[in-house]
């Protein structure tokens, strides 16, 4: 996953896979997602990022699998 901010324009562009973008959906005003061929999503566009998603504030956490 890769996520790139474009600050001239306030956008956040989370790209998940690599593959061909066949479609984009308006999810909301300020939300895309693009999907490939099998409808699976690639990547996602969000406008206005830093009001809209917190753009300014993202962070990763990967959660370990625990044992039951």
């Amino acid at each position: 996953m890769k996520i790139r901010y474009f600050s001239d324009t306030d956008t956040a562009l989370i790209e998940f896979s690599k593959e061909p973008v066949i479609e984009t959906k308006e999810i909301s005003e300020n939300l895309y997602i693009d999907l490939d061929e099998k409808g699976n999503l690639v990547s996602m566009t969000i406008e206005h990022a830093k009001e809209k998603a917190g753009i300014s504030e993202v962070s990763f956490l990967q959660m370990e699998k625990t044992s039951a």
